[in-house]
């Protein structure tokens, strides 16, 4: 048991409403008071109120050190994996389906592995990362994508790199586990823009040892990924107790600090639990943000594989270097509105209506520069950080994001079969697609805004006091979203 870092004035009053609440507390050797915020013990009341206060500057610090120890290197780990996720689209401008002697459907055919290994072990993954623990899972299953990705370099198939691809597709879905700050995400839009610079400018390489061409863009940003995972490994944490480079001050703060914002909760990072997994994956919120970032990634992923594509249809007679680079633009420009949008949703703590407002793009962008990106690119970190502002446990933000990221892969799994050759350079079947996507992410978001504002009036005429009265703190802890004092966060 520990205690925060602010002090409660010496008052008996207050000091029995909190050990009535089942907050432990302490006194000092000069007598003040401190909450323990150590395993078991509640920080909220049973309406969600924090029943605790924090020293607004000891957070700061402790917000800054988190990031400086955490962002950095989980951000390059995400830039670097998506990179050698899509950069086979980059691949196939240099030569690739030449020579693999690729013919048809064989390239749409591979891009579809990857997701289907990618939607099968999502969630498992999810579960494993829970326990086995994010500081050694997310290192590990990224040191072996970039293996994966480096034999993809040596692939000379098409059975060898669909069966890569496969693998990929399964460390991908064991590293994407783990991210939950919607900051990461930026990292997406990024890859694609640098992903494009990178490969121009290993192509002006004549070669890298034995490997020439597409070949040299699996191998060298598969090995920078491989170097970044083993960086991780001293770097990340499982939690706030096991984080090397926390003081035992701080390590109390940061588990205060994130039961203060959970109703119910006693434990910052909860067992697996069968039932908070259930839900987790049923909560309402969950249910339509997971059917929006479906329809999301049909776009999303569309444009990781086959911007380069549409930008050779778009400028047959440019050079393939010239090519690559006229990838950039779009994913800078997502880039800025994946900053942009989070930042507005900050400020103005709002989620919900931003989302909705992501979807009137207008599909033919793709031809004018594929400034749908600007909007496309943001329900990435807006997505999952509506759904952590919407479930409670730690198991259930595991399964709910995890059960998003598997729909929002049967979208990509669509997106492989948007853009088909044939039907360049105009593309009517996979803009068609985008727009139809589009509407539906603005119905289904509209809808799901009108309920959340319902439904937290009805929450209001509960008496939360009543309904929990008997219960243990375990058993308030399982209700999650069901907790009478729980409220959507729109």
């Amino acid at each position: 048991m520990g205690s925060s870092e602010k002090e409660i004035p010496q008052d008996l009053q207050l000091e029995q409403q909190l050990q009535s609440q089942g907050i432990k507390t302490e006194r000092d050797g000069e007598g003040k008071l401190h909450t323990a915020a150590g395993h078991g013990n509640l920080a909220t009341d049973e309406n969600g109120n924090p029943l605790v206060t924090f020293d607004p500057v000891a957070v700061r610090k402790l917000r800054w050190k988190l990031d400086l120890y955490t962002v950095p290197t989980v951000s390059f780990l995400y830039l670097f994996c998506f990179i050698d996720r899509a950069n086979i689209g980059n691949a196939r401008l240099a030569g690739l389906e030449k020579d693999l002697n690729l013919q048809g459907f064989d390239y749409n055919m591979i891009l579809s592995i990857f997701y289907i290994s990618y939607i099968i072990f999502e969630i498992p993954a999810s579960v494993c990362c829970k326990w086995m623990g994010p500081g050694w899972f997310l290192p590990l299953t990224s040191l072996l994508f970039g293996i994966v990705s480096v034999a993809t370099a040596f692939t000379h198939s098409r059975a060898a790199i669909c069966g890569v691809r496969f693998l990929l597709g399964i460390f991908e879905a064991a590293r994407r586990a783990t991210f939950r700050l919607s900051l990461y995400m930026v990292m997406a839009p990024l890859a694609g823009a640098f992903g494009g610079l990178l490969a121009s400018a290993i192509l002006t390489l004549d070669n890298f040892g034995s490997l020439h061409a597409w070949r040299m863009i699996f191998a060298i940003e598969g090995i920078i990924t491989i170097g970044l995972s083993l960086i991780s490994f001293v770097t990340l944490t499982d939690r706030p107790e096991t984080a090397r480079w926390l003081t035992a001050e701080e390590k109390e703060l940061c588990i205060a600090r994130v039961k203060s914002e959970r109703i119910g909760a006693t434990e910052v990072i909860d067992g697996i639990d069968r039932k908070k997994i259930w839900s987790g994956i049923t909560n309402p919120v969950t249910l339509e943000i997971a059917a929006i970032f479906l329809f999301n990634n049909i776009t999303v992923q569309g444009l990781a594989f086959f911007l380069p594509t549409i930008v050779r249809s778009i400028y047959p007679e440019f050079t393939v270097v010239q090519q690559q680079l006229y990838s950039v633009p779009p994913y800078a420009v997502g880039a800025f509105f994946v900053l942009a949008y989070p930042a507005l949703s900050w400020y103005l703590d709002r989620r919900q209506v931003l989302i909705a407002l992501t979807s009137p793009s207008s599909h033919r962008a793709l031809r004018r520069h594929l400034l749908i990106a600007s909007s496309t690119m943001v329900l990435g970190p807006m997505s999952n950080a509506q759904i952590s502002a919407n479930v409670v446990s730690d198991t259930a933000r595991s399964s709910a994001i995890g059960f998003n990221v598997m729909m929002g892969n049967i979208g990509g799994l669509a997106s492989t079969w948007s853009y088909i050759s044939w039907d360049g350079p105009d593309y009517h079947i996979g803009n068609g697609l985008n727009l139809a996507a589009a509407s539906a992410i603005l119905i289904i978001a509209t809808l799901a805004w009108l309920w959340m504002k319902r439904d937290n009036k009805r929450r209001d005429g509960r008496n939360a006091e009543e309904e929990l009265a008997g219960m243990s703190p375990a058993e308030i802890a399982d209700l999650d979203w069901k907790h009478p004092g729980f409220r959507w966060r729109t």
